[in-house]
């Protein structure tokens, strides 16, 4: 169970997280029914193309977070994505064609793009223990997990008084009252790097840390393995209860309320099992229990128990997930973090956008049988990648070599820079020009200016 975190700063944070999540539930739904208000029958092309474009901007849009928020004010950046949320949810009611709802479908995802990388990284850094960050994170999945089980019942509630316009008015008051609640605290500066670095630099220095750590490699292939899972229970669990089991539409939330269960188990367990087991542990059996049970899908499950393969699903699935904050916080120099964070953002997403369409193709072209059966092996062949290339060495204290070089950047005079001046330099941190010589030695290895690549003894 939690303990309480001991900081108003981040009960701020975590408020607006909430409330956002809940407004943001609530203008999914609306979007279903408006989709049918403009398209009717075509209503599921419609919502499908307007969840790819989703995709498509958090794919695109967020490495850019990695490059614009260690030069913006974060709290500025954050406030100022949240008002434009809310312009756009408020300009949906009021849209007649289907071109005006993909832009505004765009523009919003655009914003969210750039504002849950953001917010993401900033939490690590106004709480530097690992114990309470670790909470943070169980917390952040307990929301998500949670806004899944509420807001449709929420929804529900409202529509039986008002008409669905309202919910989108409903999630702009929530934006607002996110951005007051941002506005309301002092966050920290983003570490700024080198003010000297290239665009290009900025925008890939995320990527470039994820794929030469092998412990993100693995959670590249991780990332695969849950899209596959989620994807599959996701896109095909109406199809499943209402064609394969000829069941009544009112039974298919309760499906989805299994699977938040489960996942909200383990949300709350994660604190107490990173005490006693590693990072590594925990994320591997999560994964390879979630490609298990996904592959029990094709024994035919009855309702009552695919409630529980979902709930297990969705246990194992968290396993996997909450703890991914601190693998990214532990692998990456803190002036990069806003890179890693959004770089973790563009990847994970870019999985599901093409696990969602392949396992509705699967279901539709093929069985829901064979769907589960292709999915399941999907998810244990990366899950078996991630094995393989996540080495055992907690704690990445790796013997490697430097050769000699000049080169110029931010340093304070440590153990890898004593050096001369000539008295223009200023105070440290400073930049000049300076040599390293050659040198090997042991630490904490993590890729950032001065270790490119991962070594291998």
């Amino acid at each position: 169970m939690f303990s309480f975190i001991p900081l108003g700063l981040f009960r701020h944070l975590f408020a607006a997280q909430v409330i956002a999540l809940f407004g943001t539930g609530l203008t999914s739904i609306a979007l279903a029914l408006l989709a049918y208000e403009l398209a009717e029958g075509d209503a599921g092309l419609v919502l499908g193309f307007a969840l790819a474009l989703k995709m498509v901007a958090y794919v695109i849009v967020s490495p850019l977070a990695g490059v614009i928020a260690p030069f913006m004010p974060r709290r500025r950046m954050l406030v100022t994505l949240d008002i434009l949320r809310a312009g756009a949810v408020l300009c949906l009611p009021f849209v007649d064609s289907l071109w005006q709802v993909y832009l505004l479908i765009f523009l919003l995802n655009t914003c969210s793009a750039l504002f849950t990388p953001t917010f993401q990284a900033t939490i690590p850094d106004i709480l530097p223990d690992e114990k309470d960050y670790t909470q943070a994170l169980s917390l952040s999945r307990l929301a998500y997990d949670l806004e899944n089980l509420l807001s449709p019942t929420l929804a529900a509630l409202l529509l039986t008084v008002l008409s669905f316009d309202v919910l989108f008015s409903l999630n702009a008051i929530a934006f607002v009252i996110s951005a007051l609640l941002i506005v309301s605290v002092t966050l920290p500066a983003a570490n700024q790097g080198q003010n000297n670095d290239s665009f290009w630099y900025r925008l890939t220095v995320g990527s470039r840390i994820y794929f030469r750590t092998p412990a993100l490699k693995a959670l590249m292939a991780l990332n695969l393995a849950i899209s596959a899972v989620g994807a599959m229970q996701i896109v095909n669990t109406v199809v499943y209860v209402r064609s394969e089991l000829g069941l009544a539409e009112t039974l298919v939330p309760l499906a989805f309320a299994a699977a938040g269960v489960g996942s909200i188990s383990a949300a709350i367990a994660v604190p107490w099992l990173l005490k006693h087991y590693s990072q590594r542990l925990i994320m591997l059996t999560g994964s390879v229990l979630m490609g298990g049970l996904l592959l029990a899908g094709t024994l035919k499950p009855d309702y009552y128990t695919l409630l529980i393969l979902w709930c297990l699903i969705g246990l194992s699935s968290s396993l996997v997930q909450t703890p991914i904050g601190l693998l990214l916080r532990s692998h990456c120099q803190e002036e990069d973090r806003p890179a890693l964070f959004a770089a973790h953002f563009s990847l994970s997403h870019a999985c599901w956008l093409i696990c969602y369409p392949l396992a509705g193709w699967l279901g539709a072209q093929w069985t829901l049988t064979t769907a589960f059966g292709l999915m399941a092996l999907l998810a244990i062949l990366t899950t078996l990648v991630a094995i393989m290339l996540w080495p055992r060495n907690k704690a990445n204290e790796l013997w490697h070599e430097h050769g000699e070089q000049t080169h110029q950047h931010l340093h304070f005079h440590d153990e890898h820079h004593q050096h001369s001046h000539e008295g223009w330099e200023g105070p440290e941190p400073h930049s000049h020009n300076h040599q390293h010589q050659a040198i090997r030695h042991q630490h904490k290895f993590v890729i950032d200016r001065h270790h490119r690549h991962w070594p291998f003894d």
